[in-house]
């Protein structure tokens, strides 16, 4: 996931990501678009390798994107792969991570108002299949190719995730990154990001209610300085009643104890 990028492809990660903003059309077409190019370039190295070739001019590598890719995906992810391979990348596989990103930032775009939701909705799927072993054995087989996990979780999810949160699920089961969970945690957090949000993983003894989660968001938008959205998880096994993490961060007891003091303090 493109969330490690770093240096020269970062600085391209952004102005593609510039593209996605300024991309015209339905941001869903788009974000389909990326996605099936990325699929592409992962298939095809020899393609990958020259359209990141620093020594190739980046008109030919835009006119080359154009012969192979115009036609077969929307307008506006065209403008966004161009974009791309106007850019420098510090390794071949960066371009399709780039991109990667692209795709699941135009997905944000099309859910818009419901951004928030598809945050909760990637948690969700990825406890679903966590939770069934026999499930996850196949998601996870790397000799199971992608086409038949994303017909899988199509039948699983359909009907039950926003058409953007099911794309992204599906789109994990690629795996470019990691492991399945593991990319869907990164798109995740490249949603957060869209929304200027921190994700949080809040498990608890117990329900919390909804003063009990304002408080917590509160506090931990006072820690980070920007807002918290909180993906809760109901564990009655959780010592001390509550453990909260943000991203590799386990958040110090006293958040714990701050909450449990809220709570005693609602219940008079």
């Amino acid at each position: 996931m493109s969330t490690h990028l770093r240096g020269i492809s970062a600085r391209s990660l952004e102005d593609v990501l510039s593209a996605v903003d300024a991309a015209q059309g339905d941001s869903a077409e788009v974000g389909q678009g990326l996605f099936g190019v990325v699929s592409t370039l992962d298939s095809t190295p020899a393609l990958r390798r020259v359209l990141t070739d620093p020594s190739t001019e980046a008109d030919a590598k835009v006119k080359l994107a154009e012969s192979i890719f115009g036609g077969r995906i929307a307008a506006g992810a065209l403008d966004v792969v161009k974009a791309a391979v106007a850019g420098r990348w510090a390794a071949g596989r960066d371009l399709g991570d780039g991109l990667e990103t692209a795709g699941v930032v135009a997905y944000v775009k099309a859910a818009g108002a419901g951004a928030d939701s598809v945050e909760t909705q990637l948690f969700e799927a990825g406890r679903v299949v966590a939770s069934d072993p026999e499930l996850r054995a196949v998601v996870s087989d790397r000799s199971v190719p992608t086409a038949p996990k994303v017909t899988l979780l199509g039948r699983l999810f359909e009907g039950k995730l926003s058409a953007e949160a099911l794309a992204l699920v599906q789109q994990a089961a690629a795996a470019r990154g990691g492991s399945f969970e593991k990319v869907l945690a990164a798109f995740g957090e490249v949603v957060a990001e869209q929304g200027q949000r921190t994700l949080a993983v809040v498990r608890v003894a117990y329900e919390l209610g909804d003063d009990e989660q304002t408080r917590l968001a509160a506090a931990l938008k006072a820690k980070y300085g920007r807002d918290v959205h909180l993906n809760i998880v109901v564990d009655p096994t959780v010592v001390g009643g509550i453990a909260v993490s943000v991203g590799a961060e386990v958040v110090d007891g006293t958040m714990s104890s701050r909450l449990e003091a809220a709570r005693r303090q609602l219940a008079g």
